[in-house]
């Protein structure tokens, strides 16, 4: 058995737990919740974007930062980048089916902070008096 069948075997025997230091899980978690991550998943929930669409609708985010959290979700998954044989290049990115059950998730989450956002902050103007 080579060290990499000995790394899987021992990864696919391992119990996922996310409050473990050394579970893969918290780099996804990290991937899924990070403020450009969650972000580009609810948009992509959408559909089909072009990069230059998904950077205006996701206001503030760098080229820089919405290209590197693309290739983490992609890493990861949850984000399909296909790219067309066109002059000028044509790429979009898509959720995977997988991107997608992770991204309604993250949309009632979303949603639940959107509907109670006004409770919350009140809630910190009262600790902060």
């Amino acid at each position: 058995m080579t060290p990499s069948d000995n790394a899987q075997k021992t990864l696919s025997q391992l119990s996922p737990d996310v409050l473990a230091a050394e579970c893969p899980s918290r780099q996804i978690l990290a991937h899924l919740t990070s403020r450009w991550g969650t972000l580009v998943m609810l948009v992509l929930l959408s559909g089909t974007h072009r990069f230059s669409a998904l950077r205006r609708r996701i206001g503030g985010v760098s080229e820089r930062m919405l290209a590197q959290t693309l290739q983490q979700l992609e890493a990861d998954g949850l984000v399909t980048r296909r790219v067309h044989d066109v002059v000028p290049p044509h790429v979009d990115y898509s959720l995977t089916e997988l991107g997608h059950e992770a991204g309604t998730h993250l949309a009632a989450l979303t949603g639940w902070i959107e509907d109670n956002l006004p409770r919350i902050l009140a809630r910190g103007q009262d600790r902060a008096a």
